[in-house]
């Protein structure tokens, strides 16, 4: 079972792009380096709101990543964050005809 870290974030106007770029460069070797990391991606969802999705091998492992990405963002795009709201929980189910990331 797949457990997952999954943020709504709001941005400032504008800023999608860079904010996307900097998690991207930043947020995802931060998360690499952490024990248990399955994999991490952004859903952009509007012009400034985006899904932060991150899977992990343990529960614990997906909570202690809400402490890693909120430090992250504190320091890294704190300037262009507007909300966010964070949510922890085991994947029911996914399915899917390809491998995700293929």
């Amino acid at each position: 079972m797949q457990h997952m870290r999954v943020a709504l974030y709001k941005f400032k106007p504008g800023s999608m792009d860079e904010v996307v770029r900097r998690a991207e460069t930043g947020m995802l070797p931060t998360f690499r380096k952490q024990p248990g990391f399955v994999a991490y991606g952004i859903l952009k969802t509007g012009a400034d709101t985006a899904v932060s999705i991150s899977a992990w091998q343990t529960r614990e492992q997906a909570d202690a990543a809400v402490s890693v990405a909120a430090s992250w963002v504190k320091e890294n795009i704190a300037e262009m964050t507007e909300s966010v709201q964070n949510h922890v929980g085991d994947l029911a189910f996914f399915s899917s005809v390809v491998p995700v990331g293929s």
